[in-house]
């Protein structure tokens, strides 16, 4: 493996694995270390807009994902004060053809497999397991990349490194010490539901927005329609690191009945045997993404909170501008310059950082609306739907209509 075409990528989450597959794409090598001994299933569900899927089809990733995804039929926005639907934005075949490409919902541990097995059989990548990034020096000729796989401290040569290992980043770790991931003083309860005892009269077909004081839940299916996701986002000051930290039933159970949510959605609640909890902290707007032959991508470079459903769309998009910046400066099959690409990966941050910092700021302010009381929630409800589901869609059309 020359070091003129490799590119090694730390973290084979939903990000370092699209990274990986794009810059093979374009003809890179690829090393991708991730500091985990074996791949397990990790988060819950996930929903994917046609601005995030059209880069894994792109990518040949479809095929794997069918099976597992389901493309939903509307976002059904409810009300936790009533239990009814305030309005319906339509999604389904119909939107998938309008966007070019569909809307999904998945689990996140399906589609990590997916795009897992492309990798597999993509010659141009090595995935190196148990593969912790310790430390990495600027050369005249690129990177060096030190990491620790067991006992062993090995080290390896490469064009670039990009750092995709989430929101506590051990690359941004060293690249920017003084960037620090904050707590947005909200936590969410993940869960599931087996779909066979869903206390609902119809299966669930959509993705359902329950809006309530100070808090929301959102509700969907995943793994083909045998498992129901709930993820219940409340205010809180428990920050923990880490998606699963065990949650006790009783405690989300009793938040909800206290502030009044209507019984279809605590039937739902009540329904799920085992939460995890997963305190939410976000990266500032304003932070650097690159040094010389070092970038950052996903959560990493931008956490966000989840209220606009894109964090692994965000991901994603970021893949595929850096592969496009890095093989617009190295050619296709050639071993390019080492230093051009500290000015590729600055130009692949430029075209990103508008983009991201206006679905931060629109996640923080759905957040925002979601949890409204009161009047200021009974005013919300009668704007969206006198809005109606097409105008209310319409407004998602900058981000699910973006291309590379």
């Amino acid at each position: 493996m020359t070091t003129g075409r490799t590119i090694v990528v730390a973290g084979a989450g939903i990000g370092g694995l699209t990274a990986s597959l794009a810059l093979a794409a374009k003809g890179f090598r690829v090393i991708v270390l991730e500091k985990a001994e074996r791949l397990a299933e990790a988060g819950a569900g996930l929903q994917l807009s046609p601005n995030a899927s059209r880069v894994l089809v792109d990518l040949g990733v479809a095929d794997q994902l069918a099976p597992r995804a389901l493309m939903p039929d509307a976002v059904t926005v409810m009300s936790a004060r009533s239990g009814r639907a305030l309005v319906r934005l339509p999604l389904g075949a119909q939107a998938a053809a309008r966007a070019g490409a569909p809307y999904w919902v998945i689990h996140r541990g399906d589609l990590q497999g997916a795009l897992i097995a492309r990798v597999r059989d993509e010659p141009a990548i090595e995935l190196r397991l148990g593969c912790a990034v310790e430390t990495y020096a600027s050369q005249t000729h690129g990177i060096t990349v030190v990491y620790r796989h067991q006992s062993e401290r090995c080290e390896t040569q490469a064009l670039a490194l990009i750092g995709a290992d989430g929101i506590w980043s051990a690359v941004r770790g060293q690249l920017f010490p003084q960037t620090q991931p904050r707590f947005s003083g909200l936590i969410a309860w993940r869960g599931t539901i087996d779909a066979l005892t869903l206390p609902y009269t119809e299966p669930l077909r959509g993705v359902q927005l329950w809006m309530g004081p100070h808090a929301h839940l959102v509700v969907y299916p995943i793994s083909g329609g045998r498992l129901i996701n709930l993820v219940a986002i409340m205010p809180d000051d428990w920050q923990r690191e880490g998606w699963s930290a065990p949650g006790e039933p009783r405690e989300i159970s009793d938040r909800f009945a206290a502030a009044g949510w209507a019984a279809p959605a605590r039937r739902l609640i009540d329904a799920v045997d085992s939460w995890k909890k997963w305190a939410l902290f976000t990266m500032p707007e304003d932070g650097a993404w690159t040094a010389g032959a070092t970038a950052l991508l996903g959560d990493a470079a931008h956490g966000m909170l989840p209220f606009a459903a894109q964090g692994a769309g965000m991901a994603i998009e970021d893949a595929a501008v850096l592969a496009q910046c890095l093989g617009d400066s190295h050619g296709s099959g050639g071993t390019g310059d080492a230093l051009s690409v500290p000015a590729a990966l600055q130009r692949y941050a430029e075209a990103r950082r508008a983009r991201v910092a206006r679905v931060q700021r629109l996640a923080r302010q759905n957040g925002q609306i979601y949890h409204l009381a009161g009047p200021m929630a009974l005013a919300r409800d009668l704007a969206m739907q006198a809005l109606g589901g097409a105008r209310l869609l319409a407004r998602q059309a900058w981000i699910y209509d973006w291309k590379l």
